[in-house]
């Protein structure tokens, strides 16, 4: 997801690598920060494959997305892969920048795969295949974990069937 959050980044605007390392830790929060040591070789495969150049400004280097970037950006956001759908973090990266996907049916189908893997049973711990809930979990710390995991999925759902609705009016008015 590094490399979606500096292709989305520079996507609104050319930045010098430090604007940009510092708005990935913004947006990754202290899960993730970014390190030089994770950035600049990202910055480098994406120069190398085209995405994005580099330029001098006075002795900074200021990078700037190309237009295979901001199609790679489009595709990625478009077409996420089930990891950055079904983890909390990642999904929230391709929130930060599912702005930039011009067609609404394109957003509305990442906020459809989000919304059906939380209608799939899960949990993080279960009994003879049966994903349990809170008031099975005898242990009070496992039973806390679940507790707020439902509440926040259930806080998530509700934004999610929302925003879909939202988007299909909004779609349906535009016909």
């Amino acid at each position: 997801m590094l490399e979606v959050s500096i292709l989305g980044f520079l996507f609104e605007q050319p930045m010098h690598a430090y604007e940009l390392r510092q708005r990935i830790s913004g947006l990754s929060g202290h899960i993730k920060p970014v390190s030089d040591g994770a950035l600049y070789p990202a910055l480098k495969r994406l120069q190398t494959a085209g995405l994005l150049t580099k330029d001098d400004d006075g002795g900074r280097q200021v990078y700037t997305l190309t237009a295979a970037g901001r199609a790679d950006l489009l595709r990625r956001l478009r077409d996420p892969a089930p990891v950055e759908i079904t983890d909390r973090n990642n999904f929230f990266i391709l929130l930060a920048f599912l702005r930039f996907l011009p067609d609404p049916a394109d957003q509305l189908t990442v906020l459809r795969r989000r919304l059906a893997f939380y209608e799939e049973p899960a949990s993080y711990f279960y009994e003879q295949g049966r994903p349990l809930k809170a008031a099975e979990m005898p242990d009070r710390f496992r039973r806390g974990m679940l507790t707020m995991a439902a509440a926040t999925s259930t806080a998530d759902k509700e934004w999610l069937r929302a925003e879909i609705a939202d988007l299909e009016q909004r779609a349906a008015d535009a016909r």
